[in-house]
């Protein structure tokens, strides 16, 4: 058995103070170069991943504020039309349904009460064939205020978006 069949020994030259390839990949100032892309890439997953779990957090939390937070809405219906139906939302155990009135004569108001997202839909006043004018209103609590008006046989004003 000579010296390059032993595990552990010098390939190629022979002799005394010969450096093996482990020996040189591992001996100082010869180490091999890192590799930088796959910091790169966990942190392109990372970063994108902690920034949503933040906005997620901070949304449930204004979310649960906002959901428990009473809201008064007032409705207002003005003119000079003397057949009118109005349709507005109301809001009971947590559930939105709508309310509807046939009116002979204005002006005519309603207020509501509910909890923070349960609110919405839209106040409408319709004329009816006798036409004239109407206007609608409606006010919340957090300072939201809509108005429209219209005029002529069966127009409709519709106040949204409270």
């Amino acid at each position: 058995m000579n010296d390059t069949d032993r595990p552990g020994a010098v390939s190629g030259t022979d002799g005394p103070g010969a450096v093996s390839d482990r020996e040189r990949a591992t001996a100082p100032g010869t180490a091999r170069p890192r590799r930088w892309w796959p910091g790169v890439l966990l942190l392109a997953v990372l970063v994108p991943a902690v920034g949503g779990a933040v906005a997620v957090e901070w949304a449930a939390g204004v979310l649960a504020r906002e959901g428990t937070r009473p809201l008064r809405v007032t409705y207002e219906v003005t003119g000079t039309a003397r057949d009118v139906t109005v349709t507005y939302p109301t809001w009971q155990d947590g559930g939105l349904s709508a309310a509807r009135l046939t009116l002979r004569s204005l002006p005519w108001s309603g207020e509501v009460r509910t909890r923070g997202f349960m609110r919405g839909g839209a106040l409408t006043a319709t004329l009816g064939k006798s036409g004239g004018e109407v206007s609608c209103a409606v006010t919340a609590d957090d300072g939201t205020v809509r108005t429209a008006s219209a005029s002529g046989a069966f127009a409709t004003a519709t106040c949204d978006g409270f």
